[in-house]
């Protein structure tokens, strides 16, 4: 058996957390970044999630008709792009499509804008089609543990305008888990939140693998320490809110899977 502390601070980070109009980015992004895109493009992403975008546009070809846009951002950036959208745009188009400083997905690192190569592309807006290269993109995003972060329809619950082009990266299972149930991100760890650790896990099957998936309530964080069998690997992320998403995978499945050469799109 292996044990796992887990500290108060560990709420605010991780590839589930939520970050949104009303739950800001609480930690100053300290994780590794890697470009992606073609060589010198500039746009950076947290590290595994480059790596996985990276695995999904070689297997497309994605990045002969995809350009990235804007992936990781400071706080001094969001707000440079905020006036200059209010200057520019005003107050409604603002609103709709850019996240006030502090409270960008870009903080994380997690999340990428992406537009179909054209000579000239929106920074706030850049078109990204529902056909070709761009559908093809959103059709495997999942497999890779990346969501459409803002769909139609979904506005109330996000506070964002439909933003085809961009995309978060939350892992698999969850990718799949939220594509296949039509969830966002608020929706899905609302979900989880009736899945208590050591009670009522959710189990899936993704990709040939089980997991069971749990939430932690962060006030249960002190009394509770994580034993886990050394053939059920786990991941554990923060919800930026009120506890900890719980990920076990069943790891005679998932040796024989990495040993058959197929991690791809496991996160």
């Amino acid at each position: 058996m292996r044990e796992r502390i887990l500290f108060e601070r560990e709420i605010y980070t991780g590839s589930l957390i939520l970050v949104n109009g009303t739950h800001p980015f609480r930690e100053t992004f300290s994780g590794g970044l890697a470009e992606v895109g073609r060589p010198g493009s500039g746009i950076q992403m947290e590290r595994r999630a480059a790596i996985l975008l990276e695995e999904l546009m070689a297997k497309l070809r994605g990045w002969e008709g995809i350009v990235p846009v804007s992936g990781w951002r400071s706080p001094e950036e969001q707000r440079a792009i905020w006036e200059d959208s209010m200057a520019a745009e005003g107050p409604e188009f603002t609103r709709k499509f850019v996240a006030r400083p502090g409270f960008s997905e870009h903080h994380t690192g997690l999340a990428i804008d992406l537009g179909e190569r054209r000579e000239k592309i929106d920074f706030i807006c850049p078109g990204f089609p529902d056909q070709g290269i761009c559908r093809r993109f959103a059709r495997m995003a999942a497999r890779y543990g990346f969501v459409l972060r803002y769909p139609a329809g979904k506005e109330a619950i996000t506070g964002i305008a439909h933003e085809p082009w961009h995309f978060r990266y939350v892992g698999v299972p969850h990718a799949l888990i939220m594509e296949d149930r039509g969830l966002v991100l608020e929706e899905y760890l609302k979900l989880l939140r009736r899945h208590r650790w050591g009670k009522d896990p959710l189990f899936c099957r993704t990709q040939g693998m089980e997991a069971e998936i749990s939430f932690l309530p962060a006030e249960e964080r002190k009394a509770a320490w994580l034993a886990q069998k050394e053939d059920w690997p786990c991941s554990i992320s923060g919800n930026n809110v009120d506890g900890f998403v719980i990920t076990r995978w069943n790891g005679a499945l998932l040796r024989s899977r990495l040993s058959q050469g197929k991690e791809r799109g496991v996160g």
